[in-house]
């Protein structure tokens, strides 16, 4: 279906982007009784300190800032990230929703309503193209990533937090899953191991000292990650079970300008008493919500990509380099010749991340000569992008600790201390280092390309790096793997937004609500990465898509009054007050 039918038609939601973070939030909108991301006694353990705060001490869980819980922390001004939205809404968010609910009655050109199994009309616009993980599955596929490096409860099915491991037996795929070693499993001859009694059991767990952390026996399962085309197969068994994928409902439109203002008269689009949102695409075409969820991930519209130099035309290589995200075929197509005619081919590889060493590997599987492997800082080795006590059974004590903190900045320094830069897998640091004591990789830690020269006849570069590596020779092609910027400031997408509704930033990453929203008066949602300083460091990663995902179907429900029923009782399945309320009838139905 033709994106000009849908011009003028006022969507519920619009969600920018169709991958992980994107399908986490369709997914959940859709999804009546999602899983809970704590249990039920975390829930209410959280919500008894708040009731409680300062009328009772608290056993201190250490002596530091970060080990201790504080009482003064939990005041009523400081929200939990798992507040259920119950009762009368604050005088705030009233007036927040007063002009927001009245678009219900703007008539539009063709009414959009949303399905009947659907809560909300909803559209998905996509620059890569109309079908869901577009993007994502191209670059695994581009770069032949055959493992995820995420442990099995990451993942965007919002209906069950061991969804995937189900799926996995249900199909009989056990084979597809590989065993993150020396986390939790065989290798434990590295480890120390612990016995202790727990509910009349020994019980064993064992404490990694390379990597500071504690993992539980009893979640020995949940340290397996699944082969890509595993969770490939498991998200499109996510987008079935929502119908997420009928026609119409992803659109490939590269959306360039956001605004959100009073609807103007424009032909036959009627005068609107109440701000919506109007998107712009690359191609001039326009379309309308009340909300918006902006969920693009690395390489996504507005996202720029940190690169040492860029160069612009021929004569400055512009074909001889390109950033990870980039790459189109592999190798290039001038290295690809040299290795047809069996000449001797070397590729420059910068970036200390987990890409940049697949990138080292692939190239030497298919036939580089030599691979010159450049890191800004010490070679990192990490099982997981963030560090494990946010992946660990006491990861919840870490996210409470990182949503009480007092400000904005304390959450950044803590985000900055569990992600660390870029890191490499144990499994791809032997993989190199095997490549290097053939000869066919040089791994160069703490070494920068400090000037560079492009000969456009022998198509080579001549690099010079600090400190110095001898015997450099002409290089074929450079790859960076470096990464993305994460500057709302810097998204042209966002420039009108910023501009009409400026908001606080801390190094890039907005100053959002609690809902994960811009403001509160403007209904742009963010997940992914952009939500950093809510969702905590694994905000970037597939986790992150399934908490972001839950509270924004919170913030949106407010937002648009359309509140789902879960019988009389929401307090006993949130999580809050009795559980079992909700199996209780009244007195007439007792009788």
């Amino acid at each position: 279906m033709h994106a000009s039918s849908f011009e003028n038609e006022i969507r519920d939601v619009i969600i920018i982007g169709a991958g992980p973070c994107g399908l986490g939030v369709a997914a959940r909108l859709q999804e009546e009784t999602p899983s809970a991301m704590f249990t039920d006694e975390e829930h209410q353990r959280y919500h008894w300190i708040k009731k409680h705060t300062g009328r009772m001490k608290l056993v201190q869980a250490g002596h530091s800032k970060l080990n201790g819980v504080r009482a003064e922390k939990w005041n009523a001004a400081k929200k939990c990230p798992c507040d259920i939205k119950q009762g009368e809404h604050n005088q705030n968010m009233n007036e927040r929703r007063g002009s927001i609910d009245s678009v219900s009655s703007v008539p539009s050109l063709s009414s959009s309503t949303a399905s009947s199994d659907s809560t909300y009309s909803t559209l998905v616009l996509d620059g890569t193209g109309d079908k869901w993980m577009q993007r994502w599955n191209n670059a695994f596929r581009t770069l032949e990533i055959k493992q995820l490096r995420s442990p099995m409860f990451f993942h965007p099915d919002p209906g069950d937090r061991d969804g995937m491991l189900a799926y996995t037996q249900e199909v009989g795929r056990e084979s597809d899953l590989w065993e993150i070693s020396g986390c939790v499993g065989k290798e434990m001859s590295k480890h120390k191991k612990k016995k202790r009694r727990q509910g009349g059991k020994q019980h064993v767990s064992y404490v990694d000292r390379s990597i500071g952390g504690e993992i539980d026996e009893r979640d020995r399962k949940d340290y397996y990650s699944p082969s890509t085309d595993l969770f490939t197969d498991y998200c499109n068994s996510i987008i079935d079970r929502y119908n997420l994928d009928g026609q119409g409902q992803i659109l490939k439109q590269e959306i360039t300008g956001i605004t959100y203002d009073f609807l103007p008269e424009r032909g036959d689009v009627p005068v609107s008493n109440s701000k919506i949102f109007t998107l712009t695409s690359s191609t001039g075409q326009k379309f309308y919500s009340k909300a918006v969820v902006l969920a693009i991930g690395a390489g996504g519209a507005g996202i720029s990509k940190i690169l040492p130099w860029k160069p612009s035309t021929e004569e400055e290589g512009a074909s001889a380099c390109c950033h990870s995200m980039e790459i189109k075929t592999f190798p290039s197509p001038n290295v690809k010749n040299k290795i047809r005619r069996r000449q001797q081919t070397n590729v420059v590889v910068v970036g200390g991340g987990f890409s940049s060493a697949q990138i080292v590997d692939m190239a030497i599987r298919k036939g580089v000569t030599k691979v010159w492997f450049l890191m800004r800082s010490d070679m990192k080795v990490k099982h997981f992008d963030i560090s494990l006590p946010w992946m660990g059974k006491y990861k919840n004590w870490e996210k409470a600790a990182f949503w009480s903190a007092d400000t904005d900045e304390e959450r950044l320094e803590m985000i900055k201390v569990a992600r660390n830069g870029g890191s490499i897998t144990p499994r791809y640091t032997r993989i190199v280092k095997q490549h290097a004591a053939h000869h066919r990789a040089s791994i160069h830690p703490r070494t920068v390309i400090s000037s560079h020269k492009f000969n456009a006849e022998t198509q080579t570069w001549s690099l010079v790096t600090d400190p110095p590596i001898p015997e450099l020779p002409p290089i074929d092609y450079i790859y960076f793997a470096t990464g993305a910027g994460a500057d709302i400031r810097q998204m042209s997408l966002l420039s009108d937004m910023n501009a009409q509704y400026p908001i606080e930033v801390k190094e890039g990453l907005p100053c959002l609500t609690d809902d994960l929203m811009w403001r509160e008066d403007v209904p742009l949602f963010m997940t992914g990465r952009m939500a950093g300083l809510r969702l905590g460091p694994g905000a970037p990663n597939l986790e992150g898509a399934r908490l972001g995902a839950e509270r924004i179907a919170w913030g949106l429900e407010e937002i648009l009054e359309k509140k789902q029923e879960v019988g009389e009782q929401c307090e006993g399945f949130c999580g809050l007050g009795n559980r079992y309320a909700s199996l209780v009838g009244d007195d007439s139905t007792e009788e």
